[in-house]
């Protein structure tokens, strides 16, 4: 599988998860403007392909002349909640003075790293797994998509699955679907499939009860950002899940980079939680499922407090 984010003659190449799982396609961004849109109708997601995205965003700035730190500003606000997002577009800004060629040579450095760290930090949790959970083979349970598709190569929370499954250790992953816009059960298990890991897709809400039944010795979730009391910030239903979790005694571990840990924060309450559009769940598949005029709540990301969650694991260690 190609990297998520790449460049290639010019212009930002994208894997395009929009279209996942029917079709497997990639989109050639060739403007800021094209960018943004791409990020905010959530065609390149998750918090390290954020980073990686913003920082050759800015690089596609710098070649086509203007006000490039106006344009920097503007990819960074294109999301709220990820950290990685700012993140990426500031590292590749500050090569700015030295020339376009600079900050390119930056957002690709950082291509390059975000496999290396994936794999250490997962590498990390997957030890962390086996030594808390006793027994073999693993019942997984994943929220969201924290694989390949969320990062530029690898994955977070996900990457965990395939240190643990290369060496024959998993028995299954059960995928919450992830409502609204069902990035587990159309990415996750598109990209489990792919590599041939046993998985079952079950409704969000069946989560608890499958923790009651003994079905999960583990619940592995990525992260959007992470405040410097350990609170994390992530896709929405991770709370509810850390609480059923912490409930039954179920490890509950978070997988990020250390680009996710945002020390400007203090504590959750500081994140910023970004809230989408109505339409996301009064339709389905472009069919109206609610009333004419029908209110909704629809934040993207909740924030679980530190004492709920086992540990933070980066590519520097487990931090508990």
């Amino acid at each position: 599988m190609r990297r998520t984010v790449d460049w290639a003659d010019g212009a930002i190449v994208i894997v395009d998860q929009v279209a996942l799982p029917g079709e497997y396609r990639t989109l050639v961004l060739r403007t800021v403007t094209e960018l943004v849109d791409a990020i905010q109708r959530l065609a390149v997601r998750g918090a390290p392909a954020l980073g990686a995205a913003g920082a050759l965003g800015v690089a596609l700035a710098a070649y086509q002349g203007g006000d490039v730190r106006a344009e920097a500003d503007r990819i960074a606000h294109a999301r709220p909640t990820a950290v990685n997002l700012a993140w990426g577009v500031q590292r590749a800004l500050a090569q700015l003075p030295h020339g376009a060629d600079a900050v390119l040579a930056e957002a690709r450095a950082m291509l390059d790293e975000d496999e290396q760290r994936n794999r250490t930090a997962s590498a990390h949790a997957a030890e962390l797994v086996l030594d808390a959970c006793q027994r073999r083979p693993l019942r997984l349970l994943s929220h969201c998509n924290t694989g390949h598709l969320a990062t530029v190569a690898w994955g977070t929370a996900l990457g965990v699955v395939w240190h643990l499954h290369a060496r024959g250790l998993v028995e299954s992953v059960l995928v919450d679907e992830t409502r609204p816009l069902l990035q587990g059960s159309r990415l996750t298990a598109w990209e489990l499939e792919q590599a041939g890991v046993p998985y079952r897709v079950q409704p969000d809400g069946a989560a608890a009860a499958a923790m009651a039944r003994g079905l999960v010795d583990c619940v592995l979730v990525g992260a959007d950002r992470i405040a410097a009391n350990g609170d994390v910030a992530n896709k929405i239903g991770t709370y509810g899940l850390a609480i059923a979790a912490a409930h039954h005694g179920v490890p509950f571990v978070v997988v990020a980079p250390t680009s996710t840990v945002d020390k400007t924060i203090a504590t959750g309450s500081d994140i910023a939680i970004e809230e989408r559009a109505a339409a996301e769940l009064t339709e389905f598949g472009g069919t109206q499922i609610a009333p004419d005029g029908a209110a909704a709540f629809n934040p993207a990301f909740d924030v679980t407090p530190a004492k709920l969650i086992t540990a933070v694991v980066t590519e520097n260690g487990v931090y508990r």
